[in-house]
């Protein structure tokens, strides 16, 4: 889509100044994640999760967001994993959501806490058999002989729990980040772009625009 088109489809978010818009982060992104499924972005809910270990350096990754309120955005992983390290490490995270072909995308950042067990196995549970039998086979970022032990360890999960449910690895389990800052950055014609930040400041969000 050429950003010059844009104007034409002007929703109203964000609109002109931080006052005309949502006073609540979370309805805003609802909105936008709501547009993006109607318009048939694939992989709505994809997004790059960037984390730092405690030297600092960073890892940035493709993740898929698989829960978002008021209490922050989560994601499951092994916690053996890279990023699993890095938080344990470190325990703050951003990430950014791009919905390309709408000229849309949305950052945020905050402290990254476990998700609780009950949730956790909730989510597990509600996961295709396949899945279920990956996640408790693999260990995760970790260096293995080749294909073959992957496809290996898989097979005798499958042996094991022949006819019964697959209890989530204590190793596997979710992460919410809890957001603090967050913008919203919107396509413009001749790249005049709408951003708009909102900062968690004592409990409560201030808005206010960004230049382009």
């Amino acid at each position: 889509m050429d950003p010059n088109d844009l104007a034409r489809m002007r929703t109203d978010y964000p609109s002109t100044e931080p006052h005309d818009i949502a006073s609540n982060p979370f309805t805003l992104f609802d909105h936008w994640l709501d547009d993006a499924l109607a318009a048939g972005v694939p992989e709505p809910n994809a997004m790059a999760l960037a984390t730092s270990n405690r030297h600092a350096e960073p890892s940035v990754r493709i993740v898929l967001l698989k829960g978002f309120d008021s209490d922050g955005a989560v994601f499951y992983t092994n916690f053996g994993s890279a990023k699993g390290s890095d938080i344990q490490q470190n325990p703050r995270a951003s990430a950014v959501m791009l919905w390309h072909p709408m000229h849309r995308q949305v950052r945020f950042t905050g402290a990254v806490t476990r998700v609780g067990d009950e949730e956790a196995d909730a989510y597990f549970a509600s996961r295709p058999r396949g899945a279920q039998l990956s996640a408790a086979a693999s260990p995760q970022s970790q260096v293995v002989s080749g294909r073959r032990e992957l496809e290996t360890r898989v097979h005798d999960l499958e042996e094991r729990y022949d006819g019964e449910p697959i209890r989530r690895p204590a190793e596997w389990g979710g992460f919410r980040i809890g957001v603090e800052e967050m913008e919203f950055w919107e396509g413009g014609a001749d790249r005049l772009h709408n951003r708009m930040r909102y900062l968690r400041v004592d409990g409560r969000w201030q808005r206010e625009r960004l230049a382009p």
